[in-house]
């Protein structure tokens, strides 16, 4: 029986990673290939995720500390998005002033970073529940702040620096 109770914590961690792994795989492949940017599509992710998110914390509120934590990882979530949407690479066609964007390795490795970093940080806030404490729900509200910083500050970034390309491509 114990080597049973062995494999089920163990399983919980290779399950996530072989699917992380093949996902990140798939990915890093589909990175090589420059894809059409379209400027007027960026706003949506973003939006549909803000909505998401205010509707979970209205549903579920976080205390008084856990919308000060949510509002620093929102904050630092918009500074590594900017930082990994400068890292994107954008082109505009010369003849035709078409965008296309081709991810950069360097922000694909600040994804995985990103994953890894958000994995233990649930891990060290889940294991440090007290009566009274929410450690998975604090947990939860600052990753999904710090993702709709991340996507919504990526997304910006791009859009104002194709912009800026595109008007340069005009003009020359």
């Amino acid at each position: 029986m114990q080597i049973q109770h062995a494999q089920a914590p163990l399983m919980s961690y290779v399950v996530p990673v072989v699917v992380v792994t093949v996902v990140m795989a798939l990915r890093w492949r589909r990175m090589s290939r420059a894809r059409r940017l379209r400027l007027e599509t960026l706003w949506i992710l973003p939006a549909v995720y803000a909505v998401i998110v205010a509707y979970v914390f209205a549903t579920a509120p976080p205390s008084a500390s856990g919308w000060v934590w949510s509002m620093l990882g929102l904050a630092t979530g918009g500074m590594i998005g900017w930082y990994r949407g400068r890292m994107m690479q954008i082109h505009v066609d010369p003849e035709t002033h078409a965008l296309s964007q081709q991810a950069s390795p360097a922000a694909f490795l600040l994804l995985i970073v990103l994953v890894v970093a958000r994995s233990a940080a649930r891990e060290e806030l889940a294991g440090g529940y007290q009566p009274g404490h929410h450690g998975v729900a604090l947990a939860t509200d600052i990753a999904m702040a710090s993702a709709l910083g991340l996507i919504a500050a990526t997304r910006v970034e791009m859009t104002l620096r194709a912009k800026r390309l595109l008007r340069a491509a005009r003009r020359g």
